[in-house]
């Protein structure tokens, strides 16, 4: 680098917003300037370091060896000035903020509804955004300060990502209360088998899953004869209907007019997990609010 004194806090979040959308237009976009402002600065920083930092493709800007050399650095000191920007102390009650939560549907009913409860009792002032989970971007989402949180399970947790158990699920079968099998002291695998089945498929169109690996797994299959993308949908489906399906726990624990089983054959259940990126870590306001999410789940 030629001089220090050329480069400016703006200069480095435009870096990094080049590093991250190979775009001068997007780039530009996502820190609300003009593109020639946005072109201006990539001038600026590739007199500062010397290199060009990034050449053309026809799919928009490609970072030179330089550029890649000085991500990982680079995002490590964005995340340190945005924990030295941070208050020293904070009060929930006069916070004002926005909280970027990525989660499935399941996790919106079973985490975040609790959590926006108790968030709403003691910090008042704190809006949420809940958005979809995106698995391939989650983890340059968290880096760049477009996510706060994100829920998971450990195997779609990045190795590199700060991670907290939230609990254990299980599932169970449920049907409508007054479903022909629902006065059965117990379900038979037989009798289970030869239900009718609904399940969820978040890509859209299967009518397999955990349950069918688990009953190929005991040389058995069963009738599946709906396929929904959301978990949240099918509780009312099941309420209305004669058909049977294997959910998470928390989602139909407390839900009217249901009957809870458990499955007569053994299916693997999964954590959920609440992960947050290193440049979050220290701050005390995301301290205290990954703490009352936390608290919120019951966990201990």
């Amino acid at each position: 680098m030629r001089d220090l004194r050329t480069l400016n806090l703006n200069l480095l979040k435009a870096l990094d917003a080049l590093l991250d959308t190979h775009s001068v237009t997007r780039a530009a976009e996502r820190l609300n300037v003009t593109q020639p402002a946005m072109s201006g600065m990539l001038t600026r920083l590739r007199d500062g370091f010397d290199d060009p930092l990034f050449v053309r493709s026809q799919r928009g800007i490609v970072p030179t060896q330089r550029a890649l050399a000085l991500a990982p650095a680079l995002r490590r000191i964005l995340a340190e000035l945005d924990v030295l920007l941070q208050p020293v102390e904070f009060d929930p009650l006069t916070a004002d903020l926005t909280l970027r939560i990525a989660a499935t549907d399941y996790a919106l009913s079973a985490v975040a509804l609790p959590f926006l409860s108790a968030l709403k009792q003691r910090a008042p002032g704190i809006r949420v955004a809940l958005l979809p989970v995106r698995e391939v971007q989650v983890q340059t989402q968290l880096e760049h300060g477009e996510l706060d949180f994100a829920l998971l399970t450990p195997e779609s947790t990045p190795a590199d990502l700060h991670a907290r158990r939230l609990f254990d699920e299980r599932y169970v079968c449920v049907m409508r209360m007054d479903h022909p099998a629902a006065g059965e002291p117990a379900l038979s695998l037989d009798r289970f088998c030869a239900l009718e089945h609904a399940l969820v498929s978040y890509n859209g169109g299967s009518f397999s899953g955990v349950t069918d690996e688990a009953l190929a797994r005991a040389g058995r299959t069963r009738r599946v004869s709906l396929s929904v993308q959301s978990f949240l949908v099918l509780p009312e489906i099941l309420r209305q209907s004669d058909l049977v399906a294997v959910l998470p726990e928390r989602l139909v624990a407390d839900v009217p007019g249901l009957r809870l089983f458990d499955p007569p054959v053994e299916i693997p259940g999964f954590t959920k997990m609440l992960v947050w990126h290193e440049r979050n870590h220290g701050s005390p306001g995301q301290r205290w609010l990954r703490e009352l999410l936390v608290a919120s789940c019951g966990t201990a």
